[in-house]
């Protein structure tokens, strides 16, 4: 790992915090939503409409907004996607019921901040995700984000990489790049970006880049 790195670049999900119950998307409340209003709905409906929505998600060159998402899941319920029930997919809920930091991950930018090393944020999102870490309590470690719903782009396209370290005023070599996707990671190499992979899971298997178990292994770096 080269010396002059003067920030970290952070994924979000799976390296700063992960969804309580293990699934991204839809919602954990998805399924007793969509019950409140159609009880007749098995599982496996659930399930299916949940695989439409996954493959609207792989086809889409950015991150989609959630009423676009939820309409494809609707529709292959062959329910009508009305804009109450739109909005009651939406509807507030403490982030902190849903998602999780990981242990290491505050003391880890605090100790990162104590050391006057900048941060921000690389993540294929949605534009609430710096409220949603604000309500988790990393509120303030963060000059940048680059997110996918509002870059148009999501990761490897290099305007995401770029994005985030040219509003730091940084050079790629001068920022250090994680995420849990290896190929991210590579992508990330490729453009000059010091990088690493998190992996936190020790049955994942080889990992064809340099990759670290938990994100405090990188304070001997800085």
């Amino acid at each position: 790992m080269p010396t002059g790195l003067r920030a970290v670049l952070f994924d979000s999900g799976g390296v700063l915090m992960q969804p309580i119950g293990g699934r991204w998307n839809p919602r954990a409340d998805f399924e007793a939503i969509l019950l409140e209003y159609f009880p007749m709905l098995t599982a496996a409906d659930l399930a299916g409409a949940i695989i439409a929505g996954d493959a609207f998600f792989s086809g889409a060159t950015t991150t989609p907004g959630y009423d676009d998402y939820h309409r494809v899941m609707l529709r292959h319920l062959g329910i009508e996607p009305t804009a109450e029930l739109l909005a009651d997919l939406e509807r507030p809920v403490d982030p902190r019921s849903i998602l999780e930091t990981f242990p290491e991950v505050l003391p880890t930018l605090l100790a990162l901040r104590q050391r006057g090393v900048r941060m921000a944020v690389v993540s294929d999102a949605w534009p609430e995700l710096p409220q949603l870490h604000d309500a988790l309590g990393m509120a303030g470690f963060f000059e940048a984000y680059a997110i996918s719903a509002l870059v148009g782009c999501h990761k490897p396209d290099p305007r995401m990489y770029h994005h985030a370290s040219n509003a730091l005023g940084l050079a790629p070599q001068e920022c250090l790049f994680l995420d849990d996707d290896p190929e991210l990671v590579a992508a990330a190499i490729d453009l000059g970006y010091p990088s690493l992979a998190v992996r936190r899971d020790p049955a994942a298997g080889p990992c064809a880049v340099p990759s670290i178990s938990r994100i405090d292994e990188i304070l001997r770096l800085f």
